[in-house]
């Protein structure tokens, strides 16, 4: 499961790779990160944890699509 991260004032997404996992599990958590003003902790399939400001947090992606598009498109 891969989980995309937007942080405010800053360009750049945080990314992580979580292995198998359980989106429900995952979306209980970030919400309850978010919702105390915490830290979201993540653990990737390596063993490396990452924590992430609730209040700095813009967005949350899921099992992002690998296919992003920049620019203009005619298809």
């Amino acid at each position: 499961m891969e989980v995309r991260i937007g942080v405010t004032y800053t360009p750049r997404e945080l990314e992580v790779d979580l292995g198998d996992g359980d989106p429900e599990k995952l979306m209980a958590d970030v919400e309850r990160a978010l919702s105390g003003e915490g830290v979201l902790w993540l653990t990737d399939r390596r063993g490396r944890t990452v924590g992430i400001p609730a209040a700095k947090v813009a967005y949350v992606e899921i099992n992002p699509s690998e296919e992003r598009r920049v620019g203009f498109s005619a298809t």
